[in-house]
């Protein structure tokens, strides 16, 4: 008998940063294989325009507001996805940036980089990026004996990348959370897993990759060239990751990874 390893009908997906250029597309493809969406983010705007895309898709897909910083919210918003759609059994925690106060400038001082930045882009990658969510929702996934949690991390929690000091050392720590809860949710019906994605153009780093005549700045040469495919990422090649770690069927005896999914790049720096 044939069986369809990626048919997530009976899935509940919660895509924390879902209205986000890479949260988007991760929810529009567990949308595409039949999987229930909620979309959580602080844009209701965009949290609205993402839930019209997937259900003129012909999809299901609700928004709720929340911060993922927030433990109140993330558990009102919790609550109203059981009641609406069923139980939580899919979370991809994509929300997650950096901050320019905690970058390093070439010729700067590390040790005048400062605590606050830091402690702004730690929080907002390990505890709303990982910790809070797995908590919050992880509660509904212990309850009914089943459940993957996607934890979105980075190739700079791989190899400390230049500059971006602080979020390097906050996506090192989402990798190793993901590996602890693996191995303590492992015999509860729960999956831990990790994405590190590479360099994909988005809003928050386009100006970062390119300069305004669409040719690239120095940074985004320079990755280009440690890129054994001689270019950068589009948000869908995530899906066929997120999907397959998503799904009992294919990945049920997957836990405590890191699916890389970067052109080669980190390749070249290991």
């Amino acid at each position: 008998m044939t069986t369809n390893l990626f048919d997530l009908s009976d899935d509940v997906a919660v895509v924390i940063g879902g209205t986000g250029t890479l949260g988007g597309a991760m929810a529009d493809a567990l949308a595409a294989h039949g999987a229930k969406i909620a979309i959580l983010g602080r844009s209701e705007e965009r949290g609205a325009a993402r839930v019209k895309e997937i259900e003129a898709a012909g999809g299901t897909a609700m928004f709720h507001t929340a911060d993922a910083l927030n433990p109140e919210t993330l558990v009102t918003a919790r609550d109203a996805i059981n009641a609406q759609l069923g139980k939580v059994s899919v979370l991809v925690s994509a929300a997650g940036g950096n901050h320019p106060d905690a970058t390093l400038p070439p010729g700067s001082d590390f040790c005048k980089l400062p605590r606050d930045a830091w402690n702004t882009v730690f929080d907002l990658n390990l505890v709303g990026g990982s910790l809070l969510p797995a908590q919050v929702f992880g509660e509904t996934m212990l309850e009914t004996g089943r459940g993957s949690i996607i934890n979105i991390a980075s190739m700079a929690g791989m190899v400390p990348l230049s500059r971006v000091v602080a979020y390097s050392a906050a996506k090192a720590a989402v990798l190793n959370l993901t590996q602890f809860l693996s191995r303590e949710w492992a015999t509860k019906g729960v999956r831990v897993n990790a994405i590190s994605p590479g360099f994909f153009p988005a809003e928050q780093n386009k100006a970062l990759l390119f300069n305004e005549d669409g040719t690239y700045t120095e940074r985004g040469g320079q990755i280009i060239g440690h890129t054994p495919m001689a270019r950068f990422g589009t948000p869908d090649e995530l899906a066929g990751a997120v999907v397959w770690l998503a799904s009992q069927k294919a990945a049920g005896f997957v836990t405590g990874q890191n699916i890389v999914v970067d052109g080669g790049f980190i390749s070249t720096t290991i």
